[in-house]
């Protein structure tokens, strides 16, 4: 029964662990990576979506070009040079502020990582058509980072629904075709080594003719397994020590996503691209507010993901 109370108080106040212990935070040090979440509507549901993209799904709604404005015109202010923009979903080729958005990002002088699924939404005749013209244009700053969930068919198929890993792979083959600049983001099968996974994605990068180095981390990415409900250790500030890791390596050090709640009157910035669904995570309307004060790893993929995983979602 103790042990059964121990974990329900888990993850429960900001600055005290269970066990009692002063829970870990991390500081501010700099903008490297702004994110825009277009919305979590997306055109399929995984079985593991850690923000709960589905077609049904608009608990952050669609951005517009009018929300991203006023967050690009404070990096400007920053007068640090060009960031890194990031745009995740859902699915961010259903958002219909998309291209516009994009085009901003860029005319701005700013590099941008775009993650997709590739499928029917960005093969759609007005998707393809804006995408070339902007690769023509700034392709030299454009990454498109594609979700595969495994390098086979059956365990793909098995998250994301039966025929996704055929149009997905389509729609890899068809970026590779017009010369933009893919990587891929998987996951590493529990049955299988960090070795073993990249030999398995080599195979399918050869297959679909694309430009990528399988064992480069940042070009194939391999995301650590979160499941809901899981119960780490939680972090506090001996960790770092214990661990030799550095609270500056993690996403909230130098990251923040934007998003905008069903029902909310203007966009609002999180911690970190993870935990939209948790208030506490929620810091500010502006990119000034949201990164006042040291971010609290209070929550499970805090450790899941970043400080054990040594995971970022950034290029």
């Amino acid at each position: 029964m103790a042990h059964t109370t121990l974990i329900e108080q888990k993850f429960r106040d900001p600055f005290i662990t269970a066990k009692g212990e002063t829970r870990g935070s991390v500081d501010w040090r700099g903008l490297k990576t702004l994110w825009l979440n277009t919305g979590t509507l997306c055109n399929i549901e995984c079985r593991n979506c850690y923000i709960k993209s589905s077609p049904t799904n608009d608990d952050l709604v669609y951005l517009t070009l009018g929300d991203v404005v006023p967050f690009l015109d404070e990096i400007d202010e920053l007068a640090e040079g060009a960031k890194e923009i990031g745009i995740t979903g859902g699915e961010p080729f259903m958002c219909p502020d998309i291209l516009a958005i994009m085009e901003e990002v860029l005319a701005r002088g700013h590099t941008l990582l775009v993650l997709t699924n590739a499928m029917r939404p960005m093969m759609r005749p007005k998707i393809r058509e804006g995408l070339l013209a902007l690769n023509e244009r700034y392709g030299d700053r454009i990454t498109m980072r594609v979700s595969m969930d495994h390098h086979s068919q059956p365990l793909h198929d098995a998250e994301r629904g039966t025929g996704s890993f055929e149009i997905a792979g389509e729609g890899l083959a068809w970026l590779a075709e017009n010369g933009f600049s893919v990587a891929i983001a998987g996951r590493q099968d529990l049955a299988e080594s960090e070795d073993e996974a990249r030999l398995g994605y080599g195979a399918l990068i050869e297959r679909l003719g694309l430009r990528i180095d399988p064992a480069d981390t940042k070009a194939l990415v391999l995301f650590p397994e979160m499941i809901e409900g899981d119960s780490p250790p939680e972090i506090t500030t001996a960790c770092w020590g214990i661990l030799d890791v550095d609270p500056g390596d993690m996403m909230c050090a130098s990251q923040r996503m934007v998003i905008r709640r069903k029902g909310a009157g203007r966009a609002t910035v999180t911690a970190c691209t993870l935990l939209a669904y948790s208030p506490e995570f929620e810091l500010g309307d502006t990119l000034a507010a949201a990164t006042e004060d040291p971010v609290q790893l209070n929550h499970p993929w805090c450790a899941t993901f970043c400080v054990l995983g040594g995971a970022s979602c950034s290029a």
